[in-house]
């Protein structure tokens, strides 16, 4: 279903010309002792603008005329220099709150039907490094730096807020102004959607998997009759007998392919996603009651059991029939798609998949075909892109983490190994939520590795996995020396995300228009 804003022009690029009265700042960059990131310093006007890295982190600097209307709200520790007053502060929320006024380009924005890409950021700094691996890419994706679900706040002692927030300073200190959205994601309770509504999110994706009943594809025939009879039809506003005369008459047709539902086909797709599809209308209703300029995105992918091309249709049908409106929808595809690894199974079956589900988005909205647990399918990134074309989405997460403890165990090994033992320590317990099969045995102990080789655990996939899903283990006994560390060197990790994330990026060329000759 088309949402809203996917009509208004923005499929186009990602930018509405915030950036027309600002210009690169020069008397910042020269003051000495102070590390000014280049690609922040900005001029408005009087006054110059732009973050320092401190051994503390990044700081807020202004270099501005006194009582220049940009000083307005900021807070820091002023001086006097060659006759202008410099202010120094914290990236702190009063300052970023300031500084939006000043730059809108620093909220997040409605990205509608653009062909977009979801970094997620386990640890608030890694947004610097996407975007550089963003532009060295040159690809029509638009970016999504604030992507959170709510499992993993909860596992990095973080709240919604404070990840739009960090995003929103990784976009400063990059110098971007081309537009970026927020995804406050795997949303599955009132009180979820209420939380990051008041942080600032602009995308809401919903996860109903709880109410996914992933039985109902091997159940007898006779067991999914009765299934189907205690589905929450007053939710779904029908009754078995009207939704069977509905798609029982009904054959879908596609340039390539038709789809016709037969009726034992259409009671397996209702008993496995009905309940689904309520919930998810009753969060949508919940999220448009309260005025949200938002956009929603539906996702079924993280259950055990792949989404038929007709039980995608099922969904499709009656989220349109109940007044529901989403920009992007994750079924589950054929394969597996476990944390940290690329994908483990038949890449042409894949893509084969691909075609059945994106011709369904295209049917149906269009929408974009959403690729979840992303980070490192490299392998059917091609695929996607060729089926999907531009209305898809893709959502990574943990790979930024993992680089950052790429660069860990490149400057601090002895870190490194107290991290990895605590990791195998806690990978059987933690990995209870995650879709994983490495095991501890094919795992070594880091005993056996010298400081050079460390970085290695970091290219196999049974260890890829172990620290994967260990994160809020590790960031709950190792987090302040690990941050410590990136702050120190953030050219590094920057440059690691950089050149891992380019390696994401570079199958999706062919989504950029073609030339003529």
């Amino acid at each position: 279903m088309m949402a809203s804003g996917a009509g208004d022009g923005s499929r186009g690029r990602a930018s509405d010309g915030w950036a027309k009265d600002v210009t690169a700042a020069t008397d910042l960059m020269s003051i000495r002792g102070l590390e000014v990131r280049g690609e922040s310093a900005i001029r408005i006007g009087d006054a110059e603008l732009g973050l320092a890295r401190t051994q503390d982190g990044d700081r807020v600097v202004i270099l501005a005329p006194d009582r220049c209307p940009a000083l307005e709200g900021l807070e820091g520790e002023a001086s006097i220099f060659q006759g202008r007053r410099l202010l120094i502060g914290p990236t702190n929320p009063r300052n970023l709150s300031a500084l939006r006024k000043l730059f809108p380009w620093l909220a997040p924005r409605i990205l509608g039907l653009h062909s977009s890409f979801g970094f997620g950021d386990r640890l608030g700094s890694a947004t610097p490094g996407h975007v550089r691996a963003l532009r060295a890419a040159s690809v029509p994706l638009a970016p999504i730096f604030a992507q959170q679900s709510i499992r993993e706040m909860e596992r990095t002692g973080r709240d919604a807020t404070e990840v739009l927030n960090d995003a929103a300073w990784g976009v400063f200190a990059a110098g971007w102004r081309e537009g970026y959205g927020a995804d406050a994601d795997h949303l599955k309770t009132i009180a979820d959607v209420d939380a990051c509504l008041a942080a600032g999110y602009t995308f809401f994706t919903f996860d109903p998997g709880a109410y996914v009943d992933g039985s109902a594809d091997s159940q007898p025939a006779h067991s999914v009759r009765a299934a189907l009879e205690d589905l929450p039809w007053k939710e779904l506003d029908d009754d078995s007998r009207r939704m069977f005369d509905r798609y029982l008459r009904t054959v879908l047709d596609f340039h390539d392919r038709s789809l016709r539902f037969d009726e034992d086909g259409i009671a397996r797709a209702a008993v496995k996603y009905g309940r689904a599809v309520a919930h998810v209308a009753v969060l949508y209703r919940h999220l448009k009651a309260r005025g949200a300029d938002a956009e929603v995105e539906v996702s079924v992918d993280e259950t055990e059991t792949p989404t038929t091309p007709a039980q995608h249709a099922y969904i499709a049908c009656e989220l349109r029939r109940l007044g529901v409106e989403w920009v992007s929808l994750a079924p589950r595809f054929v394969g597996r798609f476990e944390k940290g690894v690329d994908y483990l199974g038949d890449p042409s079956a894949f893509e084969a998949d691909a075609a059945s589900h994106a011709a369904i988005a295209r049917r149906f909205g269009p929408y974009k075909l959403s690729l979840h647990s992303g980070s490192d399918k490299i392998s059917v990134y091609g695929a996607l892109a060729r089926q999907a074309g531009d209305l898809l989405h893709v959502k990574t997460a943990g790979t930024s983490y993992l680089e950052a403890l790429r660069t860990v165990a490149t400057l601090d090994p002895g870190l490194f190994r107290a991290m990895y033992a605590l990791a195998r320590d806690r990978y059987e317990e933690d990995r209870a939520s995650y879709h994983v099969s490495a095991s501890l045995e094919r795992a070594p102990s880091a005993d056996s590795l010298r400081d050079a080789e460390l970085v290695s655990l970091l290219e196999g996939f049974d260890t890829r996995q172990v620290l994967h899903v260990t994160f809020g283990s590790v960031l709950a006994r190792h987090g302040e020396r690990l941050r410590t560390v990136l702050r120190a060197h953030s050219e590094a990790y920057e440059a690691n995300l950089e050149r891992h994330f380019i390696r994401h990026l570079a199958p999706f060329e062919m989504l950029r228009p073609k030339t003529a000759p």
